[in-house]
C-alpha cells in the first residue's frame, strides 16, 4: 500500500468535529508532505499540497481565506489572509524560513483573535525533522 494511500485511510473513518483529531490529521499529513518532498520550497507549494491530500481525505479546506477585519466600526473585507482554514475551526499558517521569528506566533494569535477561532497551527517545513516546525496556539478569548 503506497504512503498516499494509507493517508487516505487512516482518517477516512475519523471525526471532523473534534479540534484535536483534525490537528493530528494535519500533523500527520504535514509529517508525510515532509517526508515526501523535504525542506526548502515556498511555502504555495506546501501549502497546495497539503489542502490537497486533506480534501482527498474529505477534510473540508478553505486556501488563502479572506478574514474581515472589523475596526471602531469599519469592516475591512479582507484584513488578513489565512493562509488555510481546516473545518472551519482551525488556522494553518506554513512557512518555509530558516528559522520562525516571534512575529510569526503574534500573526498566528492575532488571526486567531480577529477570526474567534480558538486553535491554530504553525508549520515551518524549512527543518530537518518537521516536529521542530510544528507549533499548535489557542485563542482562548471567547468573541
Amino acid at each position: 500500500m503506497s504512503k498516499e494511500v494509507w493517508v487516505y485511510f487512516y482518517c477516512q473513518y475519523m471525526t471532523a468535529t473534534d479540534p484535536n483529531m483534525i490537528i493530528r490529521q494535519i500533523l500527520d499529513t504535514s509529517i508525510f508532505i515532509h517526508r515526501e518532498l523535504g525542506p526548502g520550497l515556498f511555502e504555495s507549494v506546501y501549502e497546495k499540497v497539503l489542502a490537497k491530500l486533506l480534501m482527498r481525505n474529505r477534510f473540508f479546506v478553505e486556501s488563502q481565506k479572506g478574514i474581515p477585519v472589523i475596526f471602531q466600526g469599519d469592516k475591512m473585507e479582507n484584513g488578513f489572509r489565512a493562509d488555510l482554514v481546516v473545518e472551519r475551526s482551525v488556522i494553518v499558517e506554513i512557512k518555509s524560513v530558516e528559522q520562525l521569528a516571534p512575529v510569526h506566533f503574534k500573526q498566528l494569535h492575532t488571526y486567531l483573535k480577529l477570526s474567534g477561532l480558538r486553535h491554530g497551527i504553525l508549520i515551518n517545513f524549512n527543518v530537518d525533522l518537521l516536529k521542530d516546525g510544528f507549533y499548535r496556539r489557542f485563542n482562548n478569548l471567547v468573541k
